[in-house]
């Protein structure tokens, strides 16, 4: 078991690329280098008393930072092992990434750094660093304050004074400055004034205890499609659902269902998922509906589903949902256990 974080270690923070570091270019926003001497420069512009707080903190560029609609779970998996590689030497994490995929990368990570004894806490901005009116400095500001509490052990996500568990945030805005939600979990804590707060009784260090337990699986054989996402629409066909299961490339899906969770009366539809099911392959349901979760056969329209083997997500985040299919299909594990995690609850996902 380690000995926990040493609090005056200080936070490093990981650049990664996405909109808070982008520069002018010749065809639009671009990533931006040199982050470390244009985050000090942001965050010396703050009032000294504010300056003068916040925890130190060394700054790490990844190699290629990158628009974050680029990102795959390749670079999931290349992030989680940099931040067990580094996270022992440092009180907290911060990781600056773009806002598009922001909460898939969070719940990625969840899932890779199980157990994880600080905070690792990842953020972005709406617009760059230097932009006018811009809300980067402080999202920046606020998860070095919250990197450092060290009764938050899991991964987040802070943005526009609010912390949400990785594995249960959305972007729920194109726009707008509060661009993320936790549509089925209350947030962690937030910016009270100039302070920044925990809820109790709402963290993981609360419900789950023990070491790091990191599971730091290889990406790459499903970083080329093997986990599908399907939506299902009014006229739905059978064959159109096959083209996906059947590719052997296929190894999982998340299927977005209707309601509470329904499955058009269509016998052929039920049987390609079954079908698929037996073959091994990982399927999982959520609701279309952003809150509430789906809950098999309450109607009969839902009874396909459970028949054919297909999971509940309960109320699971699609990005949840996606990389915990990702996670355990990684591993090589029976598929009655593949199963069982999937229905366990392992980071507070469900």
């Amino acid at each position: 078991m380690t000995a926990g974080p040493d609090l005056d270690a200080p936070v490093l923070v990981i650049y990664t690329g996405g909109t808070l570091g982008m520069v002018p270019g010749p065809r639009g926003l671009t990533p931006g280098r040199d982050i470390e001497a244009r985050l000090r420069r942001a965050l010396a512009a703050l009032p000294p008393a504010r300056q003068a707080s916040l925890p130190a903190f060394e700054v790490l560029e990844t190699d290629r930072p990158i628009d974050s609609s680029s990102a795959t779970p390749g670079d999931w998996q290349a992030l989680a092992a940099l931040v067990a590689r580094h996270y022992r030497r440092h009180a907290g994490i911060v990781i600056l990434h773009g806002t598009d995929t922001l909460a898939w990368t969070a719940a990625s990570l969840a899932f890779q750094l199980q157990g994880i004894d600080r905070p690792v806490i990842l953020t972005g901005a709406m617009r760059p660093l230097e932009a006018e009116g811009s809300d980067a400095t402080a999202n920046v500001e606020d998860a070095l304050r919250f990197a450092v509490m060290p009764r938050l052990q899991e991964v987040a996500l802070c943005f526009a004074g609010r912390l949400l568990r990785g594995c249960r945030s959305r972007k729920w805005q194109t726009q707008d400055a509060a661009a993320f939600d936790s549509p089925n979990f209350a947030a962690l804590g937030e910016r009270v004034d100039t302070e920044v707060v925990l809820y109790p009784g709402r963290g993981l260090a609360d419900h789950q205890r023990g070491a790091p337990r990191f599971e730091l699986p290889d990406y790459a054989p499903l970083s080329a499609g093997g986990v599908v996402r399907l939506a299902l629409w009014p006229g739905l066909q059978a064959w159109q659902v096959e083209a996906w299961l059947d590719d052997e490339r296929v190894r999982g899906a998340v299927l977005e269902v209707w309601g509470g969770g329904n499955l058009p009366e269509d016998p052929a539809l039920a049987g390609v998922l079954a079908r698929a099911s037996g073959e091994g392959k990982l399927l999982a349901a959520l609701s279309q509906c952003p809150h509430g979760a789906v809950a098999f056969g309450g109607y009969a329209a839902g009874q396909g589903l459970k028949d054919a083997g297909v999971l509940s997500a309960e109320d699971m985040t699609p990005e949840a949902t996606f990389a915990k299919l990702i996670h355990l299909l990684a591993q090589p594990l029976e598929e009655r256990e593949r199963r069982r995690r999937f229905l366990t609850p392992l980071v507070g996902e469900r």
